[in-house]
């Protein structure tokens, strides 16, 4: 056996192969501790007629005029073939580095966190919580999917299994106690600004928050003014309510029915309060514009609304609260239905900002980079309800007049 690989060097090999993979500038490497089979086979090694100590300081220089006589290799040539190929960890570590922080950027700028600012929270403490299993590929993939739950949320009333079967193809992917609905619920608790669920009550609460097993009568949306040509039962409630000049409330049962939303207004006006709806049919009567109200966070029946108009070619117009929670419900509404944010910029909030309560928590708002800060600077909220005759009289000056040139022309007629 070649005496360089004698059992007595071979820890001193594996230390130099050690030394020399760390990819940084080599000339001494430190070897020890060593017992005196290996200390007399350095000994041997290195032509020195005294033992070393324990612990050893080996020239990098020394070693290669050794293994360059003896072998015609040198230093970190013979490492490689004896122990195996010479890494660099430093430049792995660097490569890592940069992986991980291409992972977290990624999560930082996906369309669902810039969509609803209110989830950088969330990503923050998702990235400090680090990866999952010490992988980038296994936690890139584990978010993206629940990427993909946040957003399908609110959900339009399914059970919790099916939800998770049509979102991430297995009823199972997100069972109680599972990471996956962990992250998903620290999501939805950050969206609605409520603190993280910490017994099964709440998180159920929680999920049904997200349209996730509400059943089909108590999921609803309130609607004023709304016609559709359809020979459905939901059209013709609509038809019946708008012709007398009340409010109709559609509940998901009516709104999964079949229905072709035929004859849909060419625009929708949703608002975040019911009293805005209130004060239209008291103005407007029979001739009230077609109105949507979320009633503050949308139910499950009234992202399927929206979203079917959407469908339908209505453009939806969306207008809330100027408050912390305001804005993150303004945020949601877009996100989820294609709504464009209407007299919701920095210059409508500043032109009504006078007295009001405190915003509360604020946070960023995706279509104005500077109304989350106005609101901070300020500090006081703008109630919907206190621009609610300004926003009809702009809504009426946006459509064509009934005959004889009174209100808008909208007429319902009974069916």
């Amino acid at each position: 056996m070649n005496p360089l690989l004698s059992p007595a060097l071979k820890p001193i090999w594996q230390a130099v192969h050690a030394r020399l993979s760390t990819g940084r500038p080599v000339s001494r490497i430190r070897i020890g501790p060593l017992d005196l089979d290996q200390r007399t086979a350095l000994a041997d090694l290195l032509g020195s007629a005294r033992l070393p100590g324990d612990r050893a300081d080996i020239s990098l220089e020394r070693l290669d005029e050794v293994l360059l006589e003896r072998t015609g290799r040198d230093t970190r040539d013979f490492v490689a073939q004896a122990i195996g190929p010479i890494g660099d960890r430093a430049a792995e570590r660097r490569e890592a580095a940069a992986a991980r922080a291409e992972l977290w950027d990624w999560l930082t700028t996906h369309p669902v966190i810039s969509a609803q600012p209110a989830l950088a929270e969330w990503a923050v403490a998702v990235r400090r919580a680090g990866l999952i299993d010490g992988s980038i590929l296994r936690t890139k993939e584990e978010l993206g999917k629940v990427l993909n739950v946040l957003a399908e949320l609110p959900a339009a009333g399914q059970p919790l299994p099916a939800f998770a079967d049509d979102v991430l193809n297995d009823p199972h992917a997100l069972d109680e106690g599972t990471r996956r609905a962990n992250l998903v619920l620290k999501a939805l608790a950050a969206i609605y600004g409520v603190p993280a669920p910490i017994d099964a009550p709440e998180r159920r609460a929680l999920w049904e928050r997200a349209g996730i097993a509400d059943d089909q009568l108590s999921s609803t949306v309130l609607v004023a003014g709304l016609t559709l040509a359809g020979d459905d039962v939901m059209s013709g409630v609509l038809r019946l309510c708008a012709a007398y000049g009340v409010a109709a409330v559609l509940t998901l049962q009516q709104l999964r029915a079949p229905a072709a939303f035929t004859g849909a207004p060419p625009e929708v006006w949703v608002f975040e309060n019911p009293s805005v709806l209130a004060v239209a049919l008291d103005r407007f009567g029979s001739h009230c514009p077609p109105l949507v109200c979320t009633s503050g966070w949308p139910s499950s029946a009234g992202v399927l609304l929206l979203n079917r108009l959407r469908e339908a070619g209505s453009v939806l117009r969306y207008h809330g609260d100027f408050d912390g929670e305001g804005l993150r419900i303004a945020a949601n509404v877009i996100a989820r239905t294609g709504a464009t944010p209407w007299r919701m910029n920095s210059a409508d909030y500043l032109a009504a900002a006078t007295e009001g309560p405190p915003v509360g928590r604020v946070t960023p708002v995706p279509w104005d980079p500077g109304l989350a800060g106005h609101l901070s600077e300020v500090g006081r909220a703008v109630p919907e309800e206190r621009l609610a005759i300004a926003l009809l009289d702009e809504i009426v000056q946006q459509l064509p007049k009934a005959k004889g040139g009174k209100g808008p022309g909208i007429v319902g007629t009974v069916p």
